[in-house]
């Protein structure tokens, strides 16, 4: 399987391409494991990255998040001693370091020789790696579904529903300390659906609640709320962000004050 990797990786000649490509091959490998430990009884994929699994979002991206939905079942331990094994067997050499913390605990995935093999680094023990975070206190209030999916392998994921994902973007742009130009470029996106989704407030709500303080915000208003965060950002800076995992990087240009003002005044 490893050189089924490098070889869908090695039809890109644009090494950033290729780097992405790799990643996500990395990125099926491990929610196929988690797949087959049943992990999807515990927890729930969330984040960006489901976005890209589920909707075909037209952007790469770096890490695996998941929402624990039930204690019952809930196994990371198990889980990545599987994963450990699954991916000796299909010829990668990694490592996983397991981070057991609160409210969010980390799986480290690296995977040395690949960057080499695909061209992308000189250096034989330099990692590729994909992060696995899982909030063990996420908000209440997300709506599950179970979808069958494949992409790179065939698996069933459980995750939250479209309306309960982009409430997650929408307080990830609200709260997060420095602006992120994949956020927004998300946001573009969710708003240009036709019709465009609406987020699950009542998620929102108790997210907002659950970092910022009760009462300190209110969902319906955020709207509002982002358009006075937009004021004070390098709408450049964020296109630079997200260049690099765009399928098509020009539709970074995408990301300047006017479309963003207008998304969020439809």
């Amino acid at each position: 399987m490893k050189e089924q990797a490098l070889a869908q990786a090695m039809r890109f000649g644009d090494p950033q391409r290729r780097l992405n490509a790799l990643r996500e091959y990395l990125q099926a490998f491990i929610m196929r494991s988690l797949h087959e430990s049943e992990a999807g009884r515990a927890v729930a994929f969330v984040g960006g990255t489901a976005l890209r699994f589920l909707e075909d979002l037209p952007r790469f991206s770096e890490d695996l998040d998941f929402s624990r939905v039930s204690e019952e079942g809930y196994e990371p331990v198990r889980w990545f001693a599987k994963l450990k094994r699954d991916l000796h067997f299909a010829g990668f050499d990694s490592t996983i370091r397991w981070i057991e913390r609160e409210p969010v605990q980390v799986a480290w995935v690296r995977t040395a020789h690949l960057l080499r093999e695909a061209g992308l680094s000189g250096h034989a023990r330099q990692n590729l790696s994909v992060k696995v975070e899982i909030d063990i206190r996420p908000p209440a209030g997300a709506a599950i579904r179970r979808t069958l999916v494949t992409r790179q392998f065939t698996f069933v994921i459980s995750h939250y529903d479209l309306p309960s994902l982009f409430a997650g973007k929408l307080h990830a742009l609200l709260t997060r300390g420095y602006p992120k130009g994949r956020d927004w470029y998300d946001l573009i996106w969710y708003r240009s659906r036709r019709p465009p989704p609406a987020p699950n407030l009542q998620l929102l709500h108790n997210a907002l609640d659950q970092t910022q303080g009760a009462g300190r915000y209110r969902a319906a208003d955020w709207r509002a709320l982002l358009s006075a965060r937009l004021a004070d950002l390098d709408t450049r800076a964020l296109a630079r962000d997200v260049q690099p995992f765009l399928e098509r990087p020009e539709d970074a240009a995408l990301l300047d004050r006017a479309n963003l003002e207008d998304v969020l005044a439809r």
